[in-house]
């Protein structure tokens, strides 16, 4: 599958939590970082999501926020 999203990490699932519209997805990447993902639930059941599962993590955004005390 080729993308134009540039941004695209590999990782293992590590983590899936379902609620029930949504689902929060915990991502380990291949440097040992993690990212957390919150998707639909309706999308994690259709990608078959559980932990141990390889995804390849997209990030696409015009925006990035941080904030600091």
């Amino acid at each position: 599958m080729k993308l134009s999203t540039r941004n695209q990490l590999d990782g293992t699932v590590t983590e899936v939590t379902r609620g029930e519209a949504m689902a929060v997805v915990r991502i380990r990447l291949a440097g040992g970082d993690e990212i957390t993902s919150s998707i639909t639930r309706a999308a994690a059941d259709d990608l078959a999501l559980a932990d141990g599962k390889a995804v390849k993590v997209l990030i696409k955004s015009t925006e990035v926020s941080l904030g600091v005390e």
